[in-house]
């Protein structure tokens, strides 16, 4: 079985490193640290912290993106698709005890105001996420699943803005009740 090299250790114990201590909350040696390798080898893959939360980025948004397949479904009605993706990261933060959150909130809130080049990667995912749930959010108002009253755009941008605060909420509180809200809001009352 070959080993992964060691870049790629380094962006996989930095994403997890990110994900449970924040950008300022880890530095360059709990990064190899938790990579198994040696610190200095960190510079050879990365010009600095900054490029590697770039990279993480870019990761994450990939990875999360394969979940987000579930909206591409067609062979499920537009409505049930978000539904399936909200309630499948429900489970994934309630799997991780709700310590980790969702990554590209954690940076926003947390190097937005320090790193022009993580905020604008943190912006582009959360623009491609926006684009995602528009589409799925026409297709439910063409199926007639989801009132026309508003535009799809702008319903993605709130979905995203109240799913983002309420993992941060769930994260503080230690409980899903602000999850459960933003599912039940959203699906009892928001797409209506």
């Amino acid at each position: 079985m070959a080993r992964a090299s060691v870049r790629e250790q380094i962006v996989v114990a930095g994403m997890k490193t990110l994900l449970q201590q924040g950008f300022n909350g880890c530095g360059v040696q709990d990064i190899t640290s938790a990579a198994g390798v040696p610190k200095g080898s960190f510079y050879n893959h990365f010009e600095s912290k900054e490029a590697l939360g770039v990279e993480v980025v870019e990761r994450y948004w990939r990875s999360s993106n394969s979940r987000l397949s579930l909206l591409r479904d067609s062979s499920i009605a537009p409505l049930e698709r978000l539904r399936r993706c909200f309630t499948s990261q429900v489970e994934a933060l309630i799997e991780w005890n709700y310590e980790r959150g969702c990554l590209l909130g954690n940076l926003a809130a947390e190097m937005s105001d320090h790193s022009q080049l993580i905020r604008e990667r943190v912006a582009v995912a959360f623009a491609e996420w926006s684009r995602e749930l528009e589409k799925v959010i026409q297709q439910a108002q063409a199926a007639g699943e989801i009132s026309a009253s508003m535009a799809p755009a702008a319903l993605a941008v709130f979905l995203i803005n109240a799913w983002e605060g309420a993992v941060l909420r769930s994260r503080v509180d230690r409980s899903r009740a602000a999850l459960d809200a933003f599912m039940s809001i959203t699906f009892d009352k928001v797409l209506t």
